[in-house]
């Protein structure tokens, strides 16, 4: 074992995920590598390092770490270059100079015991002050903690999030309990919580492991989009998860039902097994939605047709027959479902449903699932929507547990009449929570693509709904051509019938460019991207009308490579743009970003002139954006979502963003775009189905580009397959119809 102490002079490489760093570290006149896992590490800093001397093949000899602890400084020098290092949120190069300037050799201990008199300083006001001071005593306890937690093989990111949940008890919890971890913070696994319990000597049969065991693998299905487990299913999961007998599964699944972790029923003749929320969402939405639809309406039909009618001549179209049939249904039915493709004429038959409930002095809200389906259904009908979680009025939580709505059943929305559009992309806690804030009488109209892919959440809930035969549904099938006989609807219509759609005609709107692998796929999306298109006589720009949409996260024209090689070229590296290294991504000023998961705390300002709307909480998965600034000095960046909400992160949190260059076409889903381009080859099975091609066309408000090898969009457009989800809404309902029969 070797101990030296000494000054870092460089840091030559640093994993931002998992904490490995490598450092030049200045020893009298000697510089020495050391590697290890050194956490907010940073130039300037003095350490005393513990290691072993080893050689690298390629690197020589360096000192690989055993365990480092920060030396204070004690020079003028010293302190004012670790001061300046970006290790504290606040204080860059000309604020510590400053600081140094006024307080010298006792700055240190001023920021720890007399942090008040920062406000001294020329440009460090009470906030500032406070601010800094506890960051400065915040960062001491997260080093200490992180190394602490990264022995056990947990990253930088989930420790900074295990401190924020459990501070300075962080270390007994995890010794005491590591499974709460899995159990109480987003991001961290039953894996990552058992490594940690199988170096503390937690038994393999420990009551704790098996009931996170089993938690875990039911969350795992949440995840796939299943509401439930069969039986033999979890217990075959939970068996070679926890490497244990099934006797043993089999005890807890009874102690964790008593407890109400977990509910247990017959679904499909099935012994079935839920997390409970997930139950209770799934029984209530059934309940309520068959209470909703039992109350129906005398309306004079007369009225009606007269109004629609009104509606024809006012708007100077001609509605078909069954868009007229859906409006009546609207109308005279508690919930109402319309369902159909691209071209059909749902938003005009939306448009026809508010003018008539408008006409009978009835309030009607708009919604929809995501910002941008929101957006895009506003623009479409004239009339304000608003997002799911703004019309609940979504409460601000001290956990990431999920939304808390502020309208539920004790306060129950206003509206008469509640239309939902983008139907397919509502998961079955997202619709409980919107049928709780309805009360019976009032009415509920759900419009969505039933061939759609289905919501990225767990359910299936508007094809559940439709095919229960318990809900009054009117599907449209006739195709209404746009202005100059766009291709976009006709061919989703044929993909959707297992058609090849038409390729290539003159003056239309959909392309298929040929290409035979997938290095001549990437480089021709690249040349699309960057030079075809923006010289299109339509000028489209290449970072907010065109979106790459691929099947696949991985592989040549899967959307990681694809991200990378679209920023180089569209956003490349500038002296005048700061960067953020995430991951194994670089975040640079004036990207286009993607919210990945549900935030339902974060803060945003309004950019727009909304009436009572100047700032609001929560960023949503699939919401995209464009990083405004990134400040190295306050660790922070900002982002513009959909040009009318800033939100500032934490360094911390940038985890939850991803370059949007290229996305999924799941992610896709509920957004319109004015030019799509997609890969089209080979992959998983599961990823090359109809459902998916037609999802991704059916974004494209102008222009559809496809990019590929016609061979596998044949074999796309064939493969009808559509991966089944566990859910039990169908025959929920089904079963309470034919109890009230």
């Amino acid at each position: 074992m070797v101990e030296i102490e000494g000054t870092v002079e460089s840091v030559i490489f640093r994993n931002e995920e998992n904490g490995y760093t490598v450092i030049k570290l200045r020893y009298d006149n000697d510089l020495i590598s050391v590697v290890g896992t050194m956490p907010y590490i940073s130039e300037n800093i003095r350490i005393k390092v513990q290691g072993e001397w080893v050689v690298h093949p390629t690197f020589g000899q360096q000192i690989k770490l055993t365990t480092y602890e920060e030396i204070k400084p004690n020079t003028i020098e010293g302190i004012e270059k670790y001061l300046a290092s970006g290790l504290i949120p606040g204080i860059g190069p000309v604020t510590a100079k400053r600081i140094v300037e006024k307080f010298g050799k006792d700055t240190l201990d001023i920021m720890e015991m007399n942090p008040e008199r920062l406000t001294e300083v020329e440009g460090i006001g009470e906030k500032k002050a406070q601010r800094i001071a506890e960051s400065f005593v915040e960062q001491r306890e997260l080093r200490s903690v992180l190394i602490f937690l990264q022995s056990y093989g947990i990253t930088t990111n989930l420790g900074i999030k295990i401190y924020k949940r459990y501070g300075n008890e962080t270390v007994k919890v995890v010794k005491e309990n590591p499974y709460r971890l899995s159990d109480e913070i987003s991001g961290i696994g039953f894996k990552t919580a058992d490594k940690i319990a199988r170096n503390i000597g937690v038994d393999l049969t420990s009551v704790y492991r098996i009931r996170s065991g089993i938690k875990y693998v039911l969350a795992s299905c949440i995840s796939n989009g299943h509401v439930y487990l069969p039986k033999l299913e979890l217990l075959d999961e939970c068996s070679k998860l926890l490497n244990i007998p099934s006797e043993l599964i089999e005890n807890q699944l009874a102690s964790l039902e008593e407890s109400k972790d977990i509910r247990y029923d017959k679904i499909n003749g099935s012994d079935a097994y839920y997390l409970s929320s997930y139950y209770n969402a799934e029984t209530k939405v059934a309940r309520k939605i068959i209470e909703l639809s039992l109350q129906t309406v005398e309306e004079d039909e007369e009225w009606i047709t007269n109004e629609i009618a009104e509606f024809e001549k006012e708007s100077c179209i001609k509605l078909a027959d069954e868009q007229i049939d859906a409006v009546k249904e609207a109308l005279i039915n508690g919930v109402c479902v319309i369902t159909g493709g691209p071209g059909t004429g749902k938003t005009t038959i939306i448009k026809c449903i508010i003018r008539l409930f408008k006409k009978k002095g009835m309030e009607v809200a708009l919604c929809a699932p995501t910002g941008r389906a929101a957006k895009r259904i506003t623009e479409a009908t004239g009339e304000e929507a608003k997002t799911l979680h703004r019309l609940l009025e979504m409460e601000f939580l001290e956990s990431d547990d999920g939304p808390i709505f502020s309208r539920d059943e004790k306060n129950p929305l206003d509206e008469d009449v509640i239309i939902v559009d983008e139907a397919s992309m509502v998961d079955i806690l997202l619709m409980n929570s919107l049928l709780k804030a309805i009360t019976i009488g009032k009415r509920l109209i759900i419009v969505g693509d039933v061939d759609q892919l289905p919501s990225v959440g767990p359910g299936n809930v508007l094809r559940d709904i439709i095919d229960s035969k318990g809900i009054k549904v009117k599907r449209l099938n006739r195709v209404f051509r746009q202005k100059n006989e766009s291709l976009i609807a006709i061919n989703a219509h044929k993909i959707n019938s297992g058609e090849m759609p038409y390729l290539n005609e003159k003056d239309k709107d959909f392309f298929f460019i040929s290409k035979s692998n997938p290095q001549d796929i990437l480089e021709e999306i690249l040349n699309l991207v960057d030079r075809r298109l923006p010289s299109f006589k339509e000028g489209f720009d290449p970072l907010r009308d065109i979106q790459v949409l691929s099947p696949m996260r991985k592989g040549e024209n899967g959307i990681i490579n694809l991200n990378k090689e679209l920023q180089r070229i569209l956003n490349p590296p500038s002296s005048t743009k700061e960067e953020k290294e995430v991951r194994d991504i670089i975040f640079r000023e004036g990207d286009k970003v993607m919210q990945t998961k549900n935030n339902y705390n974060i803060e945003w300002t309004s950019l727009v002139s909304l009436e009572g709307e100047g700032q609001g909480i929560g960023v949503f998965n699939g919401d995209i954006g464009f990083i405004e600034k990134i400040d190295n000095e306050e660790q922070k960046a900002t982002v513009i979502f959909d040009d009318e909400k800033r939100v500032t992160y934490d360094f911390t949190s940038l985890d939850e963003l991803d370059l949007a260059y290229a996305i999924t076409i799941h992610k896709s889903q509920g957004s319109e775009f004015p030019v799509i381009v997609v890969p089209v080859s080979f992959g998983p099975p599961m990823l090359m189905t109809r459902n998916l091609i037609y999802t991704a066309v059916t974004r494209a408000k102008k222009l559809v580009v496809l990019v590929g090898m016609k061979q596998a969009l044949q074999f796309m457009i064939e493969n009808e397959k559509i991966a089944d989800r566990y859910s039990g809404l169908n025959e929920r309902i089904v079963k309470i119809i034919t109890e009230l029969k």
